[in-house]
């Protein structure tokens, strides 16, 4: 899946743009607007208690929801699950996390570019085999498992492409920043393709 999301993620940001309406909208007619994301996107990180140096793409997915005020202003909440395998054999770190957002958007004939940010916490669990089995149903030796909670701020930037005036494609690129200043978990940016129905 992970490969697939990086071959598609190319095609996805430039078939929109050759077959998008051209109506123009006026976003005082919607009053919320929601979806599902796709996401993948490169993390990196040092793992100090066991000296180990993570890095890789995640995939994963998700959803968002948020209510429109004040014309350009939108408020809500998200949450998604992201994966990020390691060493080929079956380690991982897995991330779910979600929060309350808050953003502003421009109106165009065919796009809509956003900013904002979400407040929100999650958790991580971590699995790493250091060791590789000598077969199967072996033990493994060396094992590492760990679940711990974490609060982020979510800085995003994104663009929807209006397909309808209540069917948007949209792309956003956002980067997890842990509260916390000592943390041991791979952060890095994300690209994301969501389907959005307005109303």
């Amino acid at each position: 899946m992970k490969r697939l999301l990086i071959v598609l993620f190319p095609l996805f940001c430039v078939f929109p743009l050759a077959f998008a309406t051209t109506v123009k909208i006026d976003s005082a007619q919607y009053v919320c607007d929601g979806g599902m994301m796709i996401h993948t996107g490169y993390l990196t990180g040092d793992i100090d208690a066991l000296g180990y140096h993570a890095s890789g793409a995640p995939y994963g997915i998700g959803g968002i929801a948020r209510y429109h005020f004040a014309k350009h202003w939108r408020v809500g909440g998200e949450g998604y699950v992201s994966n990020l395998g390691q060493k080929g054999n079956g380690s991982f770190f897995r991330y779910a996390w979600g929060g309350a957002l808050l953003d502003f958007y421009w109106e165009f004939r065919r796009v809509m570019p956003y900013i904002g940010f979400t407040v929100g916490g999650g958790s991580n669990t971590t699995l790493l085999i250091m060791d590789e089995p000598d077969g199967e149903w072996e033990p493994v030796g060396e094992t590492y498992y760990r679940k711990k909670a974490f609060g982020i701020v979510d800085p995003y930037i994104g663009m929807d492409v209006i397909i309808t005036k209540h069917f948007h494609l949209t792309f956003k690129l956002d980067c997890l920043i842990p509260m916390r200043k000592r943390h041991d978990i791979p952060i890095g940016p994300r690209f994301y393709l969501g389907f959005l129905f307005y109303h």
